[in-house]
């Protein structure tokens, strides 16, 4: 890379010096056409790695031109190739796509190893790059070869093949691909995920079509069966959520988002002692945005954390308002999987309740059960953090992610909440009661209070009651409410 670097930056230089002497051209239109061809045989050179034309230079750039033709030549081979297993890399890939171009046949295909970060967290980096190699291998010894190979990054790889493939086709390939591999005499299975585009319904440039395959392969990582073709439409969702991304800063300061709070019925007493902060966003273009699109789309662009402080700064203003007014209530706001991952994060919802000087029991923390099943050990020791202040935490969408009930004794929450998802069928279906009452029954025993959410009718709300439920939350009792209309329907609620 060194070396690459040095090349480069003689380039920069030469070409710097070819502008600084273009002032001795008689004519400034002989300059342009000059420079033009220039440009054009120096990326022309970088692609298909062909010699420059002297004939077009004037004599007194010529030892200037000889230079910059043998530098180019200079750069190595391996730029485009990946050293770890001899396929070309995306530069290569790039590169020798460009030279077929128009490319109006044929079928590409983004395979990515699913997971393949766990391989090295187990067994560590030298035998993950063992198995990246005979990954490798195995792809070009495959019966229905690809024209094409690479490597794009640490686990996906990029096919290109001449002729369309078919769905068959390519479960078919997968199978060949997902026997295990033995490592070091140890068995190692690998699931693969598999995104394509049909080239003669979705030709373009390379950059194009290299970036359709990725949006395939993000809708593989999605679907039950793992693969997944690029559709006319993909661009327009990726154009949606790049404008979700980009307006979401703004959309919190402008107060486009808010917040809502549902309240929570405590079944003892029939009256509300918590709600739910849950947030809304009305875009100025693109309407109402669920938090279940933008949410993960701040995730990934790593703005979640602006997200979550604002959260706790809205709940917590609130709170303070309204207890100055005489409404005593506990709030509970959901934090992501990456809020788990700071180790500040106590420290800061500490400084936030001194400076709205509230005291701790008024917040609730709810995290949903696949975030602290995705790393349970940093997770608990976080949350003993949080708890230590005073501040209640419960499990939110509870037998969604893992039914991990065996889990709920090394967890330190004061509440278990109940998914929706439990109701669908609970009216027709014995079994789903049995599995409803059993869950209630387990978490209370371990000590735990237990909400159930998504209560719409009587009949529901009296079977839950039967079964022994704390608190429920749902349409039935309250709607989600601006802090305006909750006070106005406080006394209600509240039963004063």
């Amino acid at each position: 890379m060194f070396e690459i670097g040095l090349v480069v930056a003689s380039l920069i230089l030469l070409i710097f010096s070819l502008y600084i002497l273009q002032a001795k051209y008689r004519s400034l239109r002989s300059q342009q056409k000059f420079l033009a061809q220039l440009c054009t045989q120096l990326e022309q050179q970088k692609i298909e790695r062909q010699a420059l034309d002297i004939g077009i230079v004037p004599q007194e750039f010529a030892p200037l031109y000889h230079t910059l033709d043998e530098l180019l030549k200079a750069l190595p081979a391996s730029v485009g190739k990946d050293k770890l297993t001899g396929l070309v890399n995306r530069v290569g890939l790039k590169r020798a796509l460009a030279s077929m171009m128009p490319l109006t046949q044929g079928t590409l295909v983004l395979i990515d190893i699913y997971r393949f970060r766990y391989v090295n967290d187990l067994f560590g980096f030298v035998f993950g790059d063992i198995l990246l190699k005979q990954f490798a291998e195995r792809l070009n010894s495959l019966s229905l070869s690809p024209r094409l190979i690479a490597r794009l990054n640490g686990d996906e790889f990029c096919l290109y093949y001449e002729q369309a493939l078919t769905e068959e086709q390519l479960i078919h390939l997968r199978g060949r691909l997902q026997v295990p591999f033995s490592i070091k005499n140890t068995p190692v299975s690998v699931k693969l995920q598999i995104g394509c585009v049909h080239l003669h319904e979705h030709h373009a440039d390379t950059s194009q079509m290299l970036r359709r395959v990725d949006l395939a392969l993000k809708k593989a990582r999605h679907s039950r069966s793992a693969i997944a073709y690029y559709a006319a439409n993909d661009d327009i969702q990726q154009l949606r959520e790049l404008r979700i991304i980009d307006s979401l800063p703004k959309g919190l300061q402008r107060n486009q988002v808010y917040m809502v709070y549902q309240a929570k019925q405590d079944i003892a007493t029939g009256r509300c002692f918590q709600v739910e902060a849950l947030m809304r966003w009305e875009h100025d273009e693109l309407g109402v945005i669920s938090p279940g699109e933008f949410i993960p789309l701040a995730e990934y662009a790593g703005m979640i954390d602006l997200v979550s402080q604002w959260a706790l700064d809205q709940v917590l203003a609130q709170q303070a308002k309204w207890r100055a007014a005489g409404i005593q209530l506990c709030v509970a706001v959901n934090l992501s999987t990456r809020d788990l991952d700071s180790e500040t994060l106590p420290q800061e919802i500490a400084a936030r309740l001194a400076y709205y000087q509230l005291p701790p029991e008024s917040l609730m923390i709810e995290i949903t059960e696949s975030t602290l099943m995705a790393d349970l050990t940093k997770a608990v020791e976080t949350l003993d953090k949080i708890r230590a202040l005073g501040v209640r935490l419960a499990i939110d969408d509870f037998g969604t992610g893992h039914s991990s009930l065996a889990y709920l004794k090394h967890l330190p929450v004061n509440e278990v909440k109940i998914d929706k998802a439990f109701l669908k069928d609970l009216e027709q279906d014995k079994p789903s009661e049995y599995i409803l009452e059993a869950s209630i029954n387990i978490a209370k025993k371990l000590g735990y209070e237990v909400t159930v959410e998504g209560i719409e009718t009587l009949e529901i709300r009296d079977r839950l009651v039967a079964m022994g439920v704390d608190t429920l939350q749902g349409m039935y009792y309250a709607k989600p409410m601006r802090a305006a209309e909750l006070e106005m329907n406080w006394a209600k609620l509240h039963h004063i």
